[in-house]
Parts: C-alpha cells; structure tokens; sequence
C-alpha cells in the first residue's frame, strides 16, 4: 500500500491521536536547533563568550544521553502516554525558565531540564505514532520521519523570527507550542498497553555487549561530533544576523529532511547501506573543510550543503541500529543513543575552545577528522554489519524505499 495515499490508512487519513503526537514531535525537534540563529544574540546579552554559550547544547545532549538509560524503564512501567505527557511537562516548564535567565549558568542549566523532557517525549514518541496509527507502520513512519524534518528545518526559522526582537522570545514561544501539544495528547491520545516485558535500566548497557551494535554506535558518535560541530559552531563563524542565519539553517533543514525521507532510501537500494554510508561520511569530512577554510560565502553553502549528507547519515545509522542486534528495538535505540549523544554534547563543548586554543579553521579540521573516523569504523567492521546492510537492501526493494527512521 503507497503510504502516500489518501485513502483509510494512508498518512492523510490519521487518528486525532497520531496528528497530535506528530505535531509535538515536530515542535519537539525545533527545540534543537531553535538556538542556533541567536546564539550570537544570547553571547552579547549575557556578556558570555562563544564557548559558555555552546554550553547550551552540551548540556542539553549530556542530560539527553544519560536519559536514554531511563526513558525505556520509564515508558515500560508507566505507558507510553504518560511518558509523552511527563516529558513534555518538562519541556514546557525549563523552556519557559530558559527565557527567564539572568546568566548563562541558569540558561544552560534550564536546558539541561529542557533535555530530559525531550528525550523523553521523542525516544516515546514514534512507537505511540505506529501503535495509534492506522493501516501499518509504513505511513506511521513516514508521517513521524516527515514530523523530524520539518522541526529540524523549522527550529531555526522560529528561533530567528522570534530571536530578532529578543533571544528570550524563542524559549517562551517553545514552552507555549509544548503546552498546546500537551492539551492535544491529553485529549486525543488513549493509554495504550504496556510492553509485556519491563526494560531494566542495563538493557541498554547490555545490548551494546553485541558487535554490530557497538560498532555502529561508535560510529555514529565519531560523526555526531561532526554533525554538531556544524549545528552548534557554525552560527558563530557565520556571524550574522538571526534573520540570515535562521534562512541558512531552514534551507539546511529543508535539505536534512529531503535526503532522510526520499533520497536515503533510494540510494541505498541502489549501491547498498555501507557503501552509501562511508561515501556520505567522507564528503561530509570535505564538505566541512571547505566550510572551515573557504570564503564566508563557501562556508554559507557547505553549511546547506551539510544538511544532504546529514540527513542521509541519520537514515542509514538508525536502521543499522534498530536492526542489526537481536536485542528490542526500543532498548537497541536507547544503547546506540546513549553512545552517540555524547559527541552531541562534547563537540559544542569542544570546537569553541580548540578555536581558543589555535584558530577558527582548526575545530572544522578535527570535525573533518572525526567524519573519517566513523567511515573507517564502518569499513574495519563491515563484517558484522554487513548482514544487516544485506537485509536493509532487501526490505527497501520490497517496502517502496520507506525508511524507519527512529532519531
């Protein structure tokens, strides 16, 4: 069935339940780079420098890490609409202090609360998408992979709209959309049962005991510090106006979320997931290079242009972990997660304090470096993730190259 459709089941004809679920989680996913167009902004009204301010992503990632051993234990004893509902709370009420902050101490401890709330709502929310959802979990998928995309992409158009009168407009605009998303999953979203089998705080810890998961974890967190190397350093070597920078990570989101939900699927049924994999790493390691050492206008284009690489990564990195252990899947996620959003919260922590320490091309270099790291992961261990690569080409011949995307 073409989860396109429009008919019973397609992604248009959706229960109340899953619009409101998708809808929050879209607004969930600008909550990462909402800060991004104003992080100039947020240094010049707290009289902080650029790597205190990166500090608001190294908190939010860290908290969001450790959360991950305990969204599972969490969500298996309370129900999948509680969680949503308990992290969603969360991220209403430290979105709301955020925009509150005298310091940049109190900013980044109010994202670190912000961070638990979000991890989770969105380690919940895909698994209440397809229980709720109607006709399979091929449009349920599609419909929670489109809601990711279009927060990424949107993030950062909101924070610089709203970042361009004060940069404390975004934090309470957030807090007011998780607000409406909590009243809509209140109403329209029924409990739905439990998981038959508690997880335990260790599972995740324990998945990771599996070669090919281990593998693609460590992976994934050479390139998140990539990734996050340009989503939280970038804005700085840009420097410019919330407006202009706001245009040049929606044109980056718009991209991410194209390359995730068509282009991704399309290209691994043709060359395989490793070979598409280590490619996107290594010309986002290029990409990157350019950015660190071209003219402001280069750097500009690569960041956009970082967007199709990433989005791509994304894709391909989760179905290796939800697939190639044997372990449940919403523990394999919480272990591969755990792992990788550590380099989330260590390259904004990082870069700034390398550009400190040498200059503002280096910290691009070191990202370079890391990209390469991860394609190297891949090749040395592509033994024990080449059976899941195989098994991945064949369900997206059969599936019309709909790809499970759980970030």
């Amino acid at each position: 069935m073409d989860p396109f459709d429009a008919g019973a089941g397609g992604i248009l004809r959706q229960p109340k339940a899953v619009w409101a679920t998708a809808g929050a989680s879209v607004v969930a996913f600008m909550g990462i780079g909402l800060v991004d167009p104003i992080l100039p902004s947020i240094a010049k009204g707290l009289d902080a420098t650029p790597s205190q301010v990166s500090l608001l992503f190294t908190s939010y990632f860290l908290i969001t890490a450790v959360a991950m051993l305990v969204t599972g234990f969490v969500s298996s004893r309370v129900g999948g609409r509680k969680t949503l509902l308990l992290g969603l709370a969360f991220v209403v009420v430290f979105a709301g202090l955020a925009g509150t902050s005298g310091s940049v101490g109190e900013l980044v401890g109010f994202r670190a609360g912000w961070g638990l709330g979000n991890a989770l709502f969105v380690s919940t929310a895909l698994a209440v998408i397809v229980g709720a959802a109607a006709g399979g979990s091929a449009a349920a998928i599609l419909l929670y992979e489109s809601a990711l995309g279009l927060g990424m992409a949107c993030g950062p158009l909101l924070g610089a709209l709203l970042g361009n009168q004060s940069w404390r407009y975004p934090f309470f605009g957030t807090a007011f959309l998780m607000a409406v998303g909590f009243l809509c999953i209140t109403v329209f979203l029924k409990e739905q049962p439990k998981p038959a089998r508690k997880t335990s705080l260790l599972d995740p810890i324990k998945a990771l005991g599996h070669g090919g998961l281990a593998s693609a974890a460590v992976s994934a967190f050479f390139y998140n510090y990539t990734f996050f190397t340009v989503l939280a350093f970038t804005p700085f070597v840009l420097n410019m106006t919330p407006y202009k920078s706001g245009a040049v990570f929606f044109a980056w989101g718009v991209l991410l979320a194209v390359f995730s939900v068509i282009v991704a699927p399309r290209m691994q049924a043709r060359f395989g997931s490793l070979k598409v994999l280590g490619g996107s790493l290594v010309l986002l390691a290029a990409d990157v290079l350019v950015l660190g050492y071209g003219s402001h206008t280069a750097a500009v284009v690569c960041t956009i242009l970082s967007g199709a690489f990433i989005g791509v990564n994304n894709t391909v990195y989760t179905e290796l972990a939800l697939g190639v252990s044997d372990a449940p899947r919403p523990v394999a996620s919480a272990g591969y997660n755990f792992v990788r959003w550590f380099a989330a919260a260590a390259a904004p922590y990082f870069a700034p304090k390398i550009e400190e320490w040498t200059d503002i091309h280096v910290p691009f270099v070191v990202a370079a470096v890391t990209a390469v790291l991860g394609a190297l992961v891949v090749v040395v261990r592509r033994k024990a993730l080449t059976h899941e690569a195989e098994e991945l080409e064949t369900r997206h011949a059969t599936e019309d190259g709909v790809a499970v995307f759980a970030n």
